[in-house]
């Protein structure tokens, strides 16, 4: 009997980083694992102690998947690319999306560090100059309530077939825009 194949962690988390994407997180197992690698599921327990481990670096994968796609934006205008972007993760891995957001999930809950972030790169964005971090705060959580259910449509393919990406952005922009006037003028009249 031949002894069984060696694969690399990153081929394991490759292997299971594609079955989340193209059946969910919950589909990704040990034995599947193994399965689309060709082998047994003794070399993926020399590198994960059990299968929870391997759905964490799964989950981390999505995420560094979702932090490059932002990345990519890179307009100059961080607040428009931080919905650009979730668009984009919605449209190119659907399922991984659904898994996400539209399930009770501990890695994506309400995380204050990485909405400071996003605040931080909110205050180099030249639209949004004189407003606070209190305000740019408010902004930041309505446009994500808006953008996170566009991205859910378009995850869920609720758009009509013809609707392109850049008239989802073009929507996103236009939604942006009030919110940002909106904000701008109570900071005037206050």
């Amino acid at each position: 009997m031949a002894p069984p194949k060696k694969y690399t962690k990153e081929q394991i988390i490759d292997a299971a980083f594609e079955i989340a994407r193209t059946e969910g997180v919950d589909a990704v197992t040990i034995r599947k694992v193994a399965e689309k690698l060709g082998g047994s599921i003794a070399p993926i327990y020399v590198n994960f102690k059990e299968a929870g481990e391997l759905v964490e670096e799964v989950h981390q994968r999505t995420l560094a998947v979702s932090r490059q796609i932002l990345e990519e934006q890179n307009s100059g205008h961080p607040f428009h690319d931080i919905g650009a972007a979730s668009i984009r993760f919605a449209r190119e891995y659907p399922v991984l999306f659904r898994d996400l957001v539209m399930k009770k999930n501990d890695q994506v809950k309400h995380n204050e560090a990485e909405t400071q972030g996003f605040i931080q790169m909110m205050r180099t964005d030249p639209d949004l100059n004189g407003l606070s971090d209190d305000e740019l705060g408010m902004i930041l959580l309505k446009m994500k309530m808006f953008q996170v259910g566009m991205s859910v449509m378009v995850a869920n393919e609720l758009l009509p077939d013809h609707y392109t990406e850049e008239q989802m952005i073009q929507l996103l922009n236009s939604a942006a825009e009030d919110v940002i006037s909106t904000a701008k003028r109570s900071t005037e009249q206050s």
